[in-house]
């Protein structure tokens, strides 16, 4: 029986789907301005650990994650620049062409730490109608209003207001900046949709003139078109919950007039030498800036799943090479009871699965299943355990059907740069990508490789 962490409720609840067998859930995505550092990424690593119990949980899903292409201004509160337009004019580029280039890259870091993405991908610029709708729906319901510079939210028609963060408006209030917009009713009320100025690179017609989308209004709109009026989850970092979620909750409640999200579940932030990791700070890391450390993806994959999800995590290369080495430890370990072929009672197996199916279910305790995996390893070798660290790397995603003979210390080691290009092939033959794979090949090849293609992996050897 699966246990998860309802934010909004402040305790572990039953999951219950409102239809049964499937779950509907749905993902905040990233703001494609810029490369997804190291902390965004614990965040889908957490959404794809959740995907991954609910299916060995036997559960269908029905997932859905938003690109945020437009309308996410630099600060949370409509103010400032959108973020793309921003990187638009700096990178001399247009909106689209930076979009696609950094969603491209967010989803080959996806691919590298083995998240599996959602079975639905929404790009907002390609749901502007849909907003637009949504918009005039709350207007004509009494929950928008209009300004000179957009239309927006009034909160104080919301009797739910605060429910998630449950934080005291009039303790914010007293304590915030002068406002500048004098027009809104409330210094928390928050725009449903901005009228451009002329020189604005995103923006559509609407019945409000020219304009884009608020950021919270997305994910609204997204939402309810592909999941529903009522959906089973929502997931997110804990940054989403005071602005982002709250103003979701608010706005999709407002609209529809029932409870639109059964469970909210977010993931903790990822510190860095004990403080903040920021882009502003300028001590965020990506996923290459590891790789070319010398780390490989998935060690740093086994480094979060260290941390339970509702913990902050602490980032330090000390740390990252504990991971690398442990990871390393617990291939070679899984390669030895791969190559045996002794068998383990049926009872001790059973004892071990039953033990990492209640650390998954409860609230999914991914560092306690993963002790469970490190004591079964320990067992004699045996094809048994091999086969049930299969099955336990289906919540995991370690990528233990890779696990490979130990290097032999008199042997050289296979530099980084090859051993990432035969995973990346290996990641194309699995999307039946041929061409791209033959092409990989060919590189290492010229690298003085060869990759011999088996039935549970691959073999890397010098020509």
């Amino acid at each position: 029986m699966l246990k998860v962490y309802n934010t909004l409720t402040r305790k572990k609840e039953e999951f219950k789907t409102i239809k049964p067998g499937t779950a509907t859930m749905y993902s905040c995505g990233p703001t494609v301005y810029n490369y997804a550092h190291i902390g965004n990424l614990r965040t889908y690593i957490f959404m794809d650990m959740l995907r991954r119990v609910l299916k060995y949980d036997g559960y269908k899903i029905k997932g859905v994650m938003n690109i945020t292409d437009v309308g996410h201004l630099l600060s949370d509160g409509d103010d400032g620049e959108d973020k793309m337009e921003k990187a638009a004019k700096e990178q001399k580029k247009s909106p689209k062409e930076i979009a696609d280039y950094y969603a491209d890259v967010f989803f080959r870091d996806l691919e590298r730490l083995n998240i599996g993405k959602p079975e639905i991908i929404a790009k907002a610029t390609e749901h502007i109608p849909d907003m637009i709708k949504y918009v005039q729906d709350l207007v004509d319901k009494g929950y928008g209003y209009e300004t000179r510079d957009g239309i927006y939210f009034d909160i104080e028609k919301f009797d739910g207001y605060g429910k998630l963060s449950r934080l005291n408006l009039d303790e914010q209030i007293a304590g915030a900046r002068v406002e500048v917009n004098t027009e809104k009713r409330h210094p928390a009320d928050f725009a449903l949709w901005k009228k451009a100025e002329k020189n604005h690179i995103m923006q559509w017609q609407s019945p409000w003139g020219m304009g884009y989308p608020g950021w919270h209004i997305e994910c609204s709109a997204m939402s309810r078109k592909y999941l529903g009026t009522t959906f089973d989850i929502h997931t997110g970092g804990v940054d989403h919950i005071p602005v982002h979620h709250e103003n979701e909750i608010a706005q999709s409640e407002a609209r529809e007039g029932v409870k639109t999200v059964n469970v909210w579940m977010h993931g903790e932030f990822m510190l860095v030498d004990g403080g903040k990791m920021s882009k502003s700070l300028k001590n965020t890391y990506t996923i290459d800036q590891l790789t070319e450390r010398g780390y490989s993806p998935l060690a740093f994959r086994y480094f979060c799943l260290n941390a339970h999800y509702r913990k902050k995590l602490n980032f330090t290369f000390e740390g990252m090479d504990a991971a690398q080495t442990a990871y390393d430890r617990l291939t070679e370990s899984l390669y030895k009871h791969k190559s045996s072929a002794e068998r383990t009672n049926e009872d001790t197996i059973k004892k071990y699965e039953t033990q990492f199916s209640e650390a998954v279910n409860d609230d999914l305790n991914l560092p306690l299943a993963l002790g469970v995996l490190w004591t079964m390893v320990k067992e004699k070798p045996s094809k048994d355990v091999y086969e049930t660290a299969l099955r336990f790397d289906k919540v995991l995603g370690l990528g233990l059907q890779n696990v490979r003979a130990p290097e032999k210390a008199d042997d050289e080691p296979i530099p980084e740069q090859v051993s990432l290009l035969a995973q990346q092939r290996y990641d194309a033959r699995k999307q039946k990508n041929w061409a791209e794979s033959d092409r990989l090949r060919d590189e290492i090849k010229e690298l003085g490789y060869t990759v011999t293609d088996g039935k549970d992996g691959y073999e890397l050897n010098k020509i």
